[in-house]
């Protein structure tokens, strides 16, 4: 080969082919193992949106603040204003892709049939999140629908179906809002419930491994896992419960909408932080509960 081409080879090399000078990143390799999947997706986006809404009105505060001591002409931010349109749309993105959401519902009813936890109250418990979640995504789809107005405000009655009726439901995209949080109200308050449960076996467990002699360093990883999943697990149902309550309301629980923000950037953190591990490799399974809402709730 003459030294032209081989100049020119290694020069191809040094330019076109950089990214072999870049070293293998496990890091890199779990983020896109995380975000290969909706759940990992949703939660970033979730932290991104809480993030830019709580930026945002630092930056108009500072805005008001330099207006007044006169090193400003604008008394707004349009930075501030770029964030707060950005994270709406995150949050339209996050529910457009909920309309899938019903399905592994539906897969997780029919697995927990066949494979149902460890106890009868656990069962209970879980029947009657899944039925709660068979009625918010419905009502959640319509009101994003309606809202887009991709729907008419009024559409005909089950009565019409089956006979002769010129009865009409409206469909008013409030109502539908608040309907659906007050479904998901129902599922946060039974998890608490799960919780109290989920304490009980890892405290038997951990009683049990403490009679034992001899017990493998695995085993107590595995429970010290356990522990931090489900302590993570109560901080999310803890922001949770104030969210459901508050856009479960006609007029709301806040007056000042920092509070819901504060909420939902804390469990943007939590539900980031259990899906990281989650899917980091050779992670310990989590409770099929939180695996089958997991990223689905907790952002409107």
């Amino acid at each position: 080969m003459s030294h032209p081409v081989k100049g020119l080879a290694r020069f191809s090399d040094a330019t076109l082919g950089a990214f072999a000078f870049v070293p293998s990143s496990e890091t890199l390799d779990h983020l896109i193992r995380y975000l290969s999947t909706w759940n990992g997706t949703d939660k970033l986006f979730t932290l991104i949106e809480y993030t830019l809404k709580l930026v945002a009105p630092v930056l108009i505060a500072r805005a008001k603040i330099q207006h007044r001591v006169g090193v400003r002409k604008e008394v707004t931010s349009s930075i501030a204003t770029s964030l707060t349109s950005f994270a709406s749309l995150i949050s339209d993105f996050k529910m457009l892709g909920r309309f899938l959401g019903l399905l592994p519902i539906v897969q997780w009813m029919i697995t927990m049939e066949r494979s149902p936890p460890p106890t009868r109250v656990l069962l209970i418990i879980e029947r009657l999140q899944g039925w709660s979640m068979l009625a918010y995504y419905p009502l959640e789809h319509l009101f994003y629908l309606r809202a887009h107005d991709l729907i008419p405000a009024a559409v005909p009655s089950l009565v019409s179906l089956v006979g002769p009726s010129s009865k009409r439901v409206q469909l008013n995209p409030n109502t539908l809002a608040m309907w659906s949080c007050r479904a998901w109200a129902v599922y946060v308050i039974l998890q608490f419930a799960h919780l109290m449960q989920d304490r009980k076996l890892l405290l038997m467990r951990e009683k049990n491994l403490k009679k034992c002699k001899g017990v493998a360093s695995e085993d107590k990883e595995d429970l010290r896992k356990r522990w931090g999943a489900f302590w993570n697990e109560v901080v999310v149902n803890s922001t949770n419960l104030p969210l459901a309550i508050h856009w479960s309301l006609e007029k709301g629980m806040f007056t000042n909408n920092i509070w819901p923000t504060i909420f939902g950037f804390i469990n943007g953190v939590a539900t980031f932080r259990s899906g990281w591990k989650a899917t980091a490799l050779h992670a310990s399974k989590t409770s099929s509960a939180s695996i089958a809402t997991a990223g689905s709730l907790g952002g409107e």
